[in-house]
């Protein structure tokens, strides 16, 4: 396939993809010096900030006698945004996803308050002690509300198809669809996948992704191009490592960036730590998760929270707990057996938004069922009623859940309650699902509800039990507020 033919594949016109490749974001160096420009902006509201909080209305007086000068200021200013440099904080890699962004600014920051308190107590300098403790107080958290603003921003433009990176991913043609998918679900990362590499001779993926040629030919094929990178994943190199060292050799001379998936996926970068050894790339990796998901750390998260919502929920339970009555006189609360940890039997409850003989009706409905998998789902199922449209939308049905959390059934954060009928159809590997609580909210929640695919639930699912940690299920709540609130995926 051609050159031309490539920049085709990209599904923008051409002066499109350079505006947003080029013009909002010109190069590397101008995209670093650009947060570097916004962290120095910050600094500045925080060093203003913190000195009018210490010095008040004497701030003139304080500058004038000398005891802080213009060039003080200017000095810690320049000095923070040199330690955020160094410590690579513009690092491009890390801004798009995950908590090292954050880190690396805390850590930063705590280095150069630090180095100005030790260099302070050394010289016996009482210099301005307060000023420094609100600029603390207040500059990294606005660093952090800046960085996180920034990032939003970028992601909700990439969602709706801009600043989108063109990339090509070689690997077997399975992986390449596998790996497509991801990123085509994820449009958020920014990157938009025009073609794939293989080392078979094939027009196109199973899943219809064009082929632009071999992977040995992958210089000759983005030569010339506007291509940001290529991901290299299963099947790429059947050669052996011989071969990708000769591949980065031919890219050395571009501005492409290289990506690889190893084989090992769904293990969180948390359980990763890389061990070079004798320039073999070894990895050490922590053991699954799932026990520690069921320890007094997450028990306390589910019991304290769980107990909150009740009571701040409570006037709304009322309301529609007598709008349920209302309308057809049945019971307000549904009662339903699911499955717990570790296959224990439980009884679910929700507020009844189906009629009265939902159950029933079930089986006449079987051929029309749009779920994935073990799933039983309909898009519009007669037997929802009107005011369960509209609880179920925003999914106030699930509230009385929050009793199955207080009790121990379930936790706030963990996979999907299941049924008796649906754990009977699971096989070895989706009953890892059971090692720990079902969730109110999960990943599976966050990432689509009920847009994804049976083989993908299971997918995000076994991901939470092996990688749990605390903070995962922190952004997963933040993340489900908004997945709730904009209805998407719920029926």
């Amino acid at each position: 396939m051609t050159t031309a033919s490539v920049r085709g594949k990209s599904g923008q016109s051409r002066w499109l993809r350079q505006l947003d490749a080029r013009l909002l974001w010109p190069s590397k160096a101008l995209r670093k010096s650009a947060l570097a420009a916004i962290d120095l902006i910050i600094i500045a509201v925080s060093v203003t900030l913190a000195a009018v909080g210490r010095f008040g209305m004497d701030l003139y007086i304080h500058t004038v006698s000398g005891e802080v000068t213009g060039w003080h200021y200017a000095s810690i200013a320049a000095g923070w945004l040199v330690t955020l440099w160094v410590m690579g904080s513009y690092g491009l890699q890390l801004l798009q996803s995950g908590t090292e962004e954050y880190r690396r600014v805390i850590s930063a920051s705590a280095l150069l308050f630090g180095v100005i308190g030790t260099f302070c107590y050394l010289t016996q300098n009482d210099f301005a002690r307060g000023f420094f403790l609100l600029l603390f107080i207040v500059g990294v958290p606005l660093l952090l509300l800046g960085r996180l603003l920034r990032r939003q921003v970028m992601n909700n433009a990439r969602r709706r198809g801009h600043l989108q990176s063109p990339i090509i991913v070689a690997g077997s043609p399975t992986s390449v669809d596998e790996i497509s998918n991801v990123l085509r679900r994820e449009r958020w990362l920014g990157y938009r996948v025009v073609g794939a590499l293989t080392a078979d001779a094939v027009d196109e993926t199973p899943a219809g992704l064009p082929v632009l040629g071999r992977v040995d030919d992958v210089a000759n094929i983005v030569r010339g191009t506007d291509m940001y990178g290529v991901v290299f994943t299963e099947g790429a190199f059947p050669e052996g490592s011989n071969s990708f060292r000769r591949t980065a050799w031919q890219l050395e001379q571009m501005d492409v960036e290289m990506m690889v998936v190893p084989a090992m996926t769904d293990i969180s970068a948390e359980r990763i730590t890389p061990r070079p050894i004798a320039g073999l790339p070894l990895v050490m990796i922590d053991r699954p998760q799932a026990q520690q998901a069921g320890r007094w750390v997450k028990r306390l998260f589910d019991v304290v929270g769980s107990a909150l919502f009740l009571l701040l929920a409570s006037p709304i339970l009322a309301l529609v707990a007598l709008a349920v009555k209302i309308e057809d006189g049945g019971p307000v609360l549904f009662s339903q057996v699911r499955v717990g940890r570790n296959g224990e039997l439980f009884n679910c409850l929700k507020i009844r938004s189906m009629v009265v003989d939902a159950e029933a009706r079930k089986a006449e409905l079987m051929q029309q069922n749009q779920g994935a998998g073990v799933l039983f789902k309909m898009a519009k199922d007669p037997r929802i009623t009107k005011v369960g449209s509209f609880i179920r939308r925003f999914s106030i049905d699930e509230v009385p859940q929050f009793w199955n959390v207080l009790r121990g059934d379930m936790s706030l954060v963990g996979p999907r309650p299941a049924l008796p009928t649906e754990v009977a159809r699971y096989d070895q590997d989706t009953s890892r699902r059971l090692d720990v609580r079902p969730g109110l909210t999960g990943l599976w929640q966050v990432s689509g509800r009920s847009n994804l695919s049976w083989e993908e639930t299971v997918r995000l699912d076994l991901y939470y039990v092996d990688n749990w940690c605390f903070m995962q299920d922190v952004t997963i709540m933040a993340r489900t507020a908004k997945a709730v609130l904009g209805s998407s995926g719920a029926y």
